[in-house]
């Protein structure tokens, strides 16, 4: 158990580093990080809504199946 607890304590630091190492050295300017970071978050809840909405669908169509017989 000690051993587990410090390999994730050294990943959380590491993509700690590895996060603010990146965001320092971008080229990018933070306003252009900011709109870019926006957008990937609309997407990623937008193609969280679609899976949704499909899983909705499948539910309920076999919901209609078990009703059936």
């Amino acid at each position: 158990m000690n051993k587990l607890f410090g390999f994730l304590a050294g990943a959380m630091s590491g993509a700690l580093v590895g996060a603010v190492l990146a965001l320092l050295l971008t080229p990018a300017s933070g306003e252009q990080l900011r709109i870019e970071a926006a957008n990937r978050w609309q997407q990623a809840l937008d193609e969280a809504r679609k899976a949704m909405e499909e899983t909705q669908r499948e539910m309920e169509a076999q919901f209609e199946r078990m009703k059936i017989g």
